[in-house]
């Protein structure tokens, strides 16, 4: 098991279809509220009732991280509903309906996450990425923000603020990685934009 909706089934990397777990180091609690680690106390939630469990799954897409998004069941009870239920995953209404009156009933019972202060995963996500790209920004040199980076295997590929990846790429000009002050002057020294 990863995290809270994904799982190694077998050698398959799984993620649960229409659900969204708090991530590992999500924190919930706040306005006056005590602050606890509930995205690790899911994970170690979910881990204690399907760890080595024989579970059945239906592939329904590939996620952009090449994961199998599917449904899956253990001792034919669906995890995801499971999950969703007993408040420790939300509905991802993004991409399913399928859990929302689970996640409704779930927070007026007050159970899992919904008995405290919480904030919705995708939220949490966007919110560190956004804080890591402010932070990468302020490195940057004077209005030359998009980063020129050497993959592993040599292409020349560059960073845009905003992008997947931005926040996480570092510049190492020892290895010909640079900054550069548009995306007109990266193409034009033979670098291509990353796709994410």
């Amino acid at each position: 098991m990863i995290d809270g909706d994904t799982f190694e089934v077998g050698d398959v990397r799984v993620r649960l279809f229409g659900v969204d777990a708090p991530e590992q180091g999500q924190t919930c609690g706040g306005n006056g509220k005590q602050v606890w680690a509930c995205g690790a106390w899911v994970t170690t939630e979910v881990r204690s009732r399907y760890e080595g469990r024989r579970a059945s799954c239906a592939r329904l897409d590939t996620d952009r991280y090449g994961r199998a998004v599917a449904r899956c069941s253990v001792d034919g009870k669906d995890v995801g509903r499971t999950l969703v239920s007993e408040g420790l995953a939300f509905a991802y209404r993004q991409y399913s309906l399928d859990y929302d009156l689970d996640e409704k009933r779930a927070a007026v019972r007050g159970v899992g996450v919904h008995g405290a202060e919480v904030q919705r995963p995708a939220e949490y996500r966007a919110e560190t990425r956004s804080a890591a790209n402010a932070a990468a920004l302020s490195a940057a040199p004077q209005g030359c923000v998009i980063k020129g980076n050497v993959s592993s295997k040599g292409a020349r590929i560059f960073h845009v603020p905003g992008q997947q990846y931005y926040a996480a790429t570092r510049i190492d000009e020892s290895k010909g990685e640079r900054w550069f002050c548009s995306e007109a002057e990266a193409r034009k020294a033979g670098w291509r934009k990353a796709r994410q």
